[in-house]
């Protein structure tokens, strides 16, 4: 049976202890812990963050449908900036990150990535953007917004509004992960476009170039987050010529 978190690590001191002459007895012997069982992540489901974006006021409605479609965290979305996302190409580009309103760089290469964004996001951050520069998302001091702060005073009275049990904003990040799985999202693409350094790290929790199945996940998940905005049938036939159109 497998032990707690920790419990290798204590064993290897207790067996060097041993070997230098410290300690004379084994205290694991005969004992059997309990297997740790990891709870369910707490995820939005699509119903709920369809109401989420249809009731969420900007820019706070952009926020989280960055969050929901690119899968994002909460840290590089609050130091996103307009040089960042490029309109014309449909992609962003995550470089760096904020932790309490302090910007900087990813802590792991695979962090610093390139992915499609859907033609209805890009179309949103288009109208939205007008002139602006430097960060997307802002306080009204020009500094980075705080995640836990868009929880405390946005989110979570938002989801009191709505029925909507609390959560925070990586629940944004597994219905990410989740629906990227439904849909057969080749497990490559899925672990570049969440940032993990490993495909263990996507399948148990949940160079970058922008390909084909990228470009094809990007347009399905804005399909569904933003039901309301027809694709162009451009679009429209590629979803429908790849299968992902009729999921």
């Amino acid at each position: 049976m497998r032990g707690v978190s920790g419990d290798g690590t204590v064993r290897t001191l207790w067996r060097t202890a041993e070997s230098w002459g410290y300690v004379t007895h084994d205290p694991f012997a005969g004992v059997l812990l309990p297997e740790v069982i990891k709870s369910e992540p707490r995820c939005f489901t699509l119903e709920e963050t369809l109401r989420i974006l249809e009731n969420a006021k900007k820019p706070y409605k952009t926020f989280y449908w960055l969050a929901a479609e690119t899968g994002m965290r909460a840290g590089e979305l609050c130091a996103l900036r307009w040089q960042d996302i490029d309109l014309d190409h449909r992609v962003v580009r995550v470089r760096q990150s904020s932790w309490n309103g302090h910007v900087q760089a990813p802590k792991t290469a695979a962090g610093r990535r390139t992915f499609a964004i859907s033609l209805q996001l890009t179309e949103h951050l288009r109208d939205m953007k007008s002139d602006r520069s430097g960060l997307v998302f802002m306080n009204k001091l020009g500094r980075p917004l705080r995640g836990s702060k868009v929880v405390e005073k946005h989110l979570g009275p938002l989801l009191e509004t709505l029925g909507i049990s609390h959560r925070g904003l990586h629940a944004f990040r597994h219905l990410n992960g989740s629906l990227m799985d439904q849909f057969g999202v080749p497990i490559k693409v899925r672990t570049e476009r969440l940032g993990h350094s490993t495909a263990t790290m996507t399948l148990d929790g949940y160079t970058h170039s922008i390909g084909e199945d990228d470009r094809r996940i990007a347009n399905e998940l804005g399909r569904i987050l933003c039901p309301l905005v027809p694709n162009s049938n451009a679009e429209t036939g590629r979803l429908q010529s790849t299968g992902f159109a009729n999921q």
